[in-house]
């Protein structure tokens, strides 16, 4: 008997064994995997002190409609197998030392340079994009060309991307259990035109899963003042409540409940090849699982509404605000302010030339806003040259002759002018680093370039390393967070 016994159990633990490998290869078979970057080479990151780097995981969410599931979820029956749209997209960064966690979305009607991309596939050339919709870079080769595009806007070196599509929303959202969201009041997502996500919730908070998790993931009419702004806070608190939701539901150490979310994950994903299998996915999820919800912060790029022809209701990246934030990023400084302080730089040394007064200096301002490759902004020299003289320089005036320039800059002809021209950047906020001496002008000249379309004082960095307010910063711990209804979707 003990001997039968013996081999019977041999002969289980042989065969679990072995089916749990052609599980293990099974899944590692069906990862779907594509080049990182098509766009240039990033470089690495640097180490701390204790040798340790950050990581930097891309998340883009498909609108692909390639599929029945996806057709039938994703409606819009004219965009079929057409080319699938980045709409979703969220920088996830996780700090060096694994203590904390910022994620940083970008508003899918975000206007930006798309470079130059190759698919990889069928070798067709997609020429660079001066200004273009931040979500038509995934139909230009593919993932790693939104990868490519958001390290031509931020810097940061991207280590992964993760690219999901509506059938994958859904079937997570069903493997997990449900998601508790909250709306101030009654809402339905659809205005009279039929436009709309279809989300219908009561007041208060709900459990969100399946078709309905995808709906509120959508939902822009219906949310604060119905944009793209608004879906993105929305987002927000979803991943925020999924991350508290996951942590504490005690049905996910039910094996069967792993299985069904594992092959929801993988039927889902396109990862980079750098995700080599399933045990490259449980690497990063260990990397994100010991940092605690008080220390993830879900934040939104800064943006403004563009003021150029043709492009309203699209945004911008906030100058100043938006690189504060990607700044804080590529430097490995938590979003959420609980970061070591640093030690402050030095004042620059003052000019040997004294300053004269604001209304003994003259001083040309030029519009140099097509220095990113579109048509100038109208009226920007005449706009600044108003804040001058507001300012107390009088002799201020616009120069009707253009200079286009992607960053703003404050030039003088000889070295007896350069406190004067000083006084002048430090009159609209302008950095001293952006003023310097010139033979191509005659005195003081001010050109307001690509990097400053709007207001009147130079949208300079954030002081410190504070996450700016518009950047909407939502904590990972915040359980009261609520999405408030927009006027005329209560039902």
């Amino acid at each position: 008997m003990l001997r039968w016994t013996a081999a019977v159990l041999s002969l289980l633990i042989l065969v679990t064994a072995a089916a749990g490998y052609l599980y293990y290869e099974n899944l590692n078979g069906k990862i779907k995997k594509k080049e990182l970057t098509l766009g240039a080479k990033m470089p690495v990151h640097r180490a701390n002190a204790d040798g340790q780097t950050p990581l930097n995981i891309l998340l883009i969410g498909s609108d692909a409609r390639d599929s029945k599931a996806n057709q039938k979820l994703g409606g819009a029956k004219e965009t079929f197998n057409g080319k699938p749209l980045a709409d979703v997209q969220m920088l996830l960064h996780v700090s060096a030392d694994r203590s904390n966690i910022s994620v940083i979305s970008m508003p899918r009607d975000t206007m930006l340079k798309i470079p130059e991309c190759q698919d990889p596939e069928t070798g067709q050339i997609h020429p660079a994009r001066a200004w273009a919709q931040t979500n038509e870079s995934l139909s230009r080769g593919g993932p790693g060309c939104t990868v490519a595009t958001w390290y031509e806007l931020t810097g940061i070196t991207i280590d992964h991307f993760m690219l999901i599509d509506f059938a994958g929303v859904v079937s997570m959202a069903d493997a997990i259990g449900g998601v508790p969201v909250c709306v101030s009041d009654r809402v339905h997502s659809r205005n009279s035109k039929g436009q709309g996500s279809g989300l219908k919730l009561e007041a208060g908070t709900s459990f969100v899963k399946g078709e309905q998790a995808l709906q509120w993931l959508r939902t822009r009419y219906g949310f604060e003042d119905g944009t793209d702004l608004a879906r993105a806070r929305a987002q927000h608190m979803y991943m925020n409540s999924m991350v508290r939701q996951l942590r504490k539901n005690a049905k996910l150490t039910d094996p069967n409940k792993l299985r069904k979310l594992a092959e929801a994950a993988i039927d889902s994903l396109t990862v980079d090849k750098g995700i080599e299998s399933v045990a490259s996915l449980l690497d990063l999820g260990n990397a994100l699982k010991s940092v605690p919800t008080h220390r993830i912060t879900m934040a939104k790029m800064p943006s403004v509404y563009s003021k150029r022809p043709n492009y309203t209701g699209k945004v911008e990246p906030k100058p100043g605000e938006a690189e504060q934030v990607f700044r804080m990023i590529r430097e490995d400084i938590p979003l959420d302010g609980k970061g070591k302080p640093k030690k402050k730089k030095a004042a620059p040394a003052k000019p040997k030339d004294q300053a004269a007064a604001p209304a003994d200096i003259p001083v040309q301002v030029r519009n140099g806003t097509g220095g990113d490759g579109q048509l100038p902004l109208k009226g920007r020299a005449t706009e600044v040259t108003a804040a001058l003289q507001a300012r107390g320089f009088t002799q201020a005036v616009a120069d009707i002759a253009g200079n286009p320039l992607p960053k703003t800059v404050v030039q003088f002809s000889n070295a007896e002018l350069e406190g004067d021209a000083q006084a002048v950047a430090k009159a609209l906020g302008i950095p001293v680093s952006s003023v310097r001496k010139s033979t191509d002008v005659t005195g003081i000249s001010l050109t307001v370039g690509a990097d400053w379309p709007i207001g009147e004082a130079f949208p300079g960095a954030v002081d410190g390393d504070k996450t700016p307010d518009s950047a909407e910063a939502l904590n990972g711990s915040d359980t009261k967070a609520c999405m408030k209804v927009q006027p005329g979707f209560t039902w």
